[in-house]
């Protein structure tokens, strides 16, 4: 497994309508994708800064991962996500030193990648994604 750099942070949001703006007009980035991501009731936005993007998302269904998690936290940093050569090798590697995995196989995210998470409880109180884009 090898990580190359943070491929985005995830931050919870109760509305891109809302929040688009304070990224593009305070900060002066610009919002490059939005999406919706339907198995996963999330409709995101991306942004670039340097080699890492922020990733807006917001929940589609109030039963939704991060609408439960705005409920109980709070708008927010949601998660981490790291760029790998191989998301199956990386849970692989992570679940045999022992750590608790979301997903024991790689699954389709935002912009066609394949992601896959591991639990918080394994990764000191952080959510924590991989990600790879797909071979073509």
């Amino acid at each position: 497994m090898e990580i190359s750099h943070i491929e985005h942070i995830g931050i919870a949001v109760k509305s891109l309508e809302a929040t688009i703006p304070y990224y593009e007009k305070t900060l002066g980035l610009k919002c490059y994708s939005v999406e919706e991501v339907i198995d996963q009731k999330v409709k995101t936005a991306f942004f670039m800064v340097g080699q890492t993007k922020i990733e807006l998302l917001e929940p589609t269904d109030p039963e939704s991962p991060i609408a439960k998690f705005i409920e109980k936290r709070g708008e927010g940093i949601h998660h981490l996500a790291f760029a790998t050569d191989g998301v199956q090798n990386a849970l692989d590697k992570v679940a045999a030193q022992g750590v608790q995995l979301i997903d024991k196989a790689p699954r389709k995210g935002a912009e066609g990648l394949n992601i896959a998470f591991l639990h918080p409880k394994s990764t000191f109180g952080v959510l924590t994604e991989f990600c790879e884009k797909p071979q073509e």
